[in-house]
């Protein structure tokens, strides 16, 4: 194992090293929070492709190939599918806001007064999201090094915690881009070959399992509808991936690129079913599936090779993790901290931003890896996240785009309403349960309209400046003219 060892830690250097770099290009709040909003369209497709693959859809991913078969890529496909509904019909217009924050966003929709509410929703969202992809270290480095799940949390976390206080999004995007690359060499060109090669190709593989394991469906019809509320509409009002979308440096790369990102991930969405697939005719006992990635990657795959694919899933973890976490400082920061204080718009030193924020993100980071190591189950940490993202603020946040009429108080009952049902309902039906999902949605949206309607229409100068920033006619932000142009 020692040279993959080697390649872990070569990589785990490299990390370290690219937020050192990214520190230099971090002037403003611009380019600490947004990356100066200046990513082109390969770094654009790259970054985002690697933060919404994160452990759960490579780890998790092949876990549900294992269990299902080619059935088993529905989660990864509806994140795919998300991706590509907010590239096509929604980003241009979000890059076009410039703002920082889906809370902002709400603000300057429905007139200023619904952004601590939906940050304190989206805080707790980019948290757990933030937790869950810390606790994926242990599971990684037990499988490297055999090491204690507390001290895996603590370097693995450590890690993401460093180069994202150093340079924020510039140094989480010069890592996530490496990050593209490792997974897409290690998952798409070494892994997925050698299994199906290894499991005897599809013919064998076919004689060997149950024809449901071939079955497209075979899933299940609830199941494939649940992933679709949770992780398709997830992904189109995540703070996570909305500020990825900050970044971009147009209309046209905010569209085109994350168009590239998720069909990407409908390729990869099949590879980790198929890897599943092969790794249950390999080892059809194995104690969960959840172990079938680093079981087939340790017994089929010859030194260094080895190496390069843990380094994979390591990267898959990473990028989700660093993305979440400086979505998670971002909404302390912005949505919460300078509400209270009464600062929101104040007109702060951009120096003294660039210092508050990486403040938070180390706050926020230290909070993460204790939440993390005293944190057991990440599928219901995890549920509950996306339930509350969801039911409380999916409805305000579509409905502001697209529904004139939608009002700021019909936006605050569709949050407290949705966000509350949802809450209820888990502790009544059990977290893992659909039901919460799909009542918290429907009262959110019956609470929405019927306050919107109820309530005086949004003020016609808060709907026109709306409509200019919309159109790209605000004032736009000041760049700083060392940070170069990334293609």
């Amino acid at each position: 194992m020692a040279v993959d060892y080697a390649v872990i830690v070569i990589y785990l250097a490299g990390m370290l090293a690219m937020g050192w770099w990214g520190m230099r290009r971090a002037r403003s709040k611009s380019d600490f929070l947004v990356a100066g909003r200046r990513l082109g369209p390969v770094m654009y497709s790259g970054t985002m492709a690697a933060i919404v693959l994160g452990g759960a859809s490579t780890i998790g991913g092949v876990g549900l190939g294992y269990q299902y078969g080619l059935s088993g890529a529905w989660m990864v496909f509806t994140i795919g599918l998300g991706l590509l509904a907010l590239s096509v019909f929604f980003s241009a217009r979000i890059a076009r806001l410039k703002v920082y924050t889906v809370s902002e966003m709400l603000d300057l929709r429905y007139g200023g007064r619904a952004g601590v509410i939906s940050g304190l929703v989206m805080w707790a969202y980019t948290l757990m999201l933030a937790v869950t992809s810390t606790i994926a270290y242990a599971t990684i480095f037990d499988v490297l090094f055999d090491m204690n799940r507390t001290v895996a949390i603590i370097l693995g976390g450590s890690i993401v915690v460093a180069y994202s206080t150093l340079g924020g999004m510039w140094s989480i995007t010069l890592t996530d881009m490496v990050q593209f690359v490792v997974k897409t060499i290690g998952v798409l060109l070494l892994l997925l070959p050698v299994a199906v090669v290894k499991a005897g190709g599809f013919g064998e593989m076919r004689a060997k399992l149950p024809t449901s394991y071939f079955d497209p469906l075979g899933i299940g019809g609830e199941t494939i509808f649940t992933y679709v509320l949770i992780y398709t509409f997830g992904m189109l009002i995540g703070q996570d991936i909305w500020q990825r979308v900050f970044t971009a440096r147009g209309d046209r790369t905010a569209k085109w690129g994350g168009t590239v990102a998720g069909t990407y991930c409908l390729v990869y969405a099949l590879a980790g079913a198929v890897i599943g697939t092969a790794a249950r005719v390999l080892y059809p006992r194995l104690g969960s599936p959840d172990d079938a990635f680093a079981t087939i990657v340790k017994d089929e795959l010859p030194v260094g090779v080895r190496g390069l694919v843990l380094a994979a899933a390591l990267a898959a973890v990473m990028s989700t993790s660093s993305g979440a976490l400086i979505a998670c400082a971002t909404v302390a920061n912005n949505d919460i901290w300078s509400r209270l204080r009464g600062r929101a718009g104040s007109g702060e030193r951009e120096h003294d931003e660039v210092r508050g924020n990486r403040v938070f993100i180390l706050v926020m980071g230290v909070g993460v890896i204790g939440t993390a190591i005293a944190l057991n189950d990440v599928v219901e940490a995890l549920t509950v996240a996306y339930n509350l993202l969801v039911g409380g603020l999916l409805v305000p946040i579509l409905g502001g785009l697209l529904w004139r009429r939608g009002t700021v108080q019909g936006a605050l009952a569709a949050v407290v309403v949705g966000g509350l049902a949802v809450i209820g309902l888990m502790a009544g039906y059990g977290i893992l349960a659909n039901e919460p999902v799909y009542y918290g949605l429907l009262s959110s949206l019956v609470a929405y309209v019927a306050v919107s309607l109820a309530t005086r229409p949004t003020d016609a100068a808060v709907l026109a400046n709306w409509r200019e920033r919309l159109a790209g006619r605000g004032t736009p932000e000041p760049v700083s003219e060392s940070v170069p142009v990334h293609q």
